[in-house]
């Protein structure tokens, strides 16, 4: 089946031996935009920021395309934060992204801040899943699929909310941290010994 076989109606369904239907990438109102962008802007702020846009020309897959991944150090081996805008199917659909104007922004919090936030150890995320509601919008919650790495996720995050800055600098000084001992431990190996 091909475009000029549209409409579907029965007789052309009858014919056809499969259908594949794909989801268009969700649209962004231009205000979800906006506050998409100036998330980003604030976060590439952030001393050594590198942001990763999923998109065709750098070879995301399509369900990354939107995307954005925030690393500190040009070997970009583990993000900090990430905001994502669209559902992945069979993986990550807990947050129904794929509604109109939504976004998801996601934080690496480490151990004892996921604790601080939430009442109990990532590692015990998976029996405290059923009581969160992944799809509510402006809280924070437990990232549906990285909780138990101690991630958090918040969709459509109120601008200037004080908490989100505050967890977005202390995940970027552990990234920052991170990269140091990676840069010591590269520097060491280079040394002649």
């Amino acid at each position: 089946m091909t475009i000029d076989d549209l409409p579907l109606d029965a007789e052309t369904l009858d014919r056809s031996d499969a259908v594949l239907h794909l989801t268009p990438a969700p649209s962004l109102t231009q205000v979800a935009s906006s506050a998409m962008d100036d998330l980003t802007a604030e976060i590439r702020g952030l001393p050594a920021v590198e942001c990763l846009e999923g998109t065709a020309e750098n070879g995301a897959p399509e369900s990354n395309w939107g995307n954005r991944f925030f690393y500190v150090g040009p070997e970009r081996v583990r993000p900090f934060a990430t905001i994502v805008i669209r559902d992945m199917p069979g993986f990550d659909e807990d947050s129904d992204l794929d509604r109109p104007d939504v976004f998801r922004l996601n934080i690496d919090l480490g151990r004892d801040e996921f604790r601080r936030q939430f009442g109990y150890p990532s590692a015990k995320f998976n029996d405290h899943r059923p009581e969160v509601d992944f799809t509510q919008l402006d809280t924070m919650m437990p990232h549906p699929m990285y909780g138990r790495q101690a991630w958090a996720s918040i969709i459509n995050p109120s601008p200037r909310r004080q908490d989100i800055d505050q967890l977005i600098s202390q995940a970027h000084e552990r990234a920052l941290q991170r990269e140091d001992r990676r840069q010591q431990r590269n520097d060491e190996m280079q040394r002649p010994g």
